[in-house]
């Protein structure tokens, strides 16, 4: 019915006729019923006795919103916000955008990756690199011809590796595990080197003469060089939720969350993981020199090569 400001306003429930001076699609003078008006509003969806000033229909009453919904709102008046929205299309999209961004839910860093859960205590690099075995390992390519255990001496023989004529890394703590489940964390990578039938991981933690650096040497022993070569490669990404423990010292200790980076070597039918970080935790700077520091680390793999002389024998 008209309203005293010359406006209008439609009586929810009456049912007889409804003025109409032009402004609504349908009327009197359209020659259709209220029944007819209420049968086309419930064709397109509308409820009856309900109109607006153009033909688009507000809408339906039983829309509800979650974000609107948790701030207590009834369904009619979440329908007011709507149309109110729809007018200022401005604040449309916006107020649109907040309601689809609340209902989808909230996102957080742990749904991009199904890695492990680490806690906030856990030393991990931030980069990996990895290379594939040179065909100079190819002796040793099947476990089944390189048969012989390796030992903590033969691997970590030497308590000093130089890294240059000021700077040398010292052995600080080394160990020698038969199950590799001790000496590496992730499931998924735990899962890799038990199908590589890993027997011994030998690990030894440096720290350098100046107390700035830290780092750890681990030998892994697998069964064949397709297994090793698997393993870095899969490294690349599995690093980043699965990783190999240092091992514990008063002398030397990755910081926790501190910058770190590592590299996997494939060996024939070992792998070498090299793992170096700064004391202070911070990024490197221009001045340190972590190629030397990884080049001084593989000192360690003086055994493989012994082996690989040993197969061959002094005249290869």
């Amino acid at each position: 019915m008209a309203g005293a400001d010359g406006g209008w306003s439609v009586v929810e429930g009456e049912d007889d006729r409804f003025a109409d001076d032009g402004r609504f699609g349908f009327g009197a003078d359209d020659g259709v019923s209220a029944s007819e008006a209420r049968e086309r509003e419930s064709d397109d969806g509308g409820r009856p006795g309900k109109f607006s000033r153009t033909r688009r229909r507000p809408p339906r009453s039983d829309w509800q919103f979650p974000l609107l919904t948790g701030m207590g709102l009834q369904p009619k008046q979440q329908r007011l916000i709507v149309i109110i929205a729809t007018i200022i299309g401005v604040l449309a999209g916006g107020t649109g955008l907040v309601v689809a961004i609340n209902s989808i839910g909230d996102y957080s860093p742990e749904q991009r990756t199904s890695a492990a859960v680490i806690a906030p205590e856990t030393a991990l690099p931030r980069i990996f690199r990895g290379w594939g075995s040179p065909k100079l390992f190819d002796p040793v390519t099947d476990r089944a011809k390189d048969q012989r255990a390796l030992t903590e001496k033969e691997v970590f023989g030497q308590s000093e590796l130089v890294v240059s004529k000021k700077l040398k890394l010292k052995l600080v703590a080394k160990k020698l595990d038969t199950d590799c489940s001790a000496v590496l964390w992730g499931k998924n990578l735990l899962e890799l080197v038990s199908d590589a039938e890993c027997t011994q991981a030998a690990r030894g933690l440096y720290t350098t003469s100046d107390g700035r650096y830290v780092g750890q040497y681990t030998l892994l022993n697998l069964k064949d060089g397709k297994s090793a070569a698997d393993l870095v490669e899969q490294l690349k990404t599995l690093y980043r939720g699965g990783w190999t423990r240092p091992l514990e010292s008063a002398k030397a200790t990755f910081p926790a969350g501190g910058y770190s980076e590592a590299g996997g070597y494939a060996l024939g039918h070992y792998v070498g993981l090299v793992w170096l970080g700064k004391v202070d935790g911070t990024d490197p700077g221009a001045k340190d020199d972590f190629v030397s520091l990884t080049l001084a680390m593989r000192g360690a793999e003086k055994a493989v090569y012994r082996r690989v002389a040993t197969i061959t024998g002094p005249s290869s």
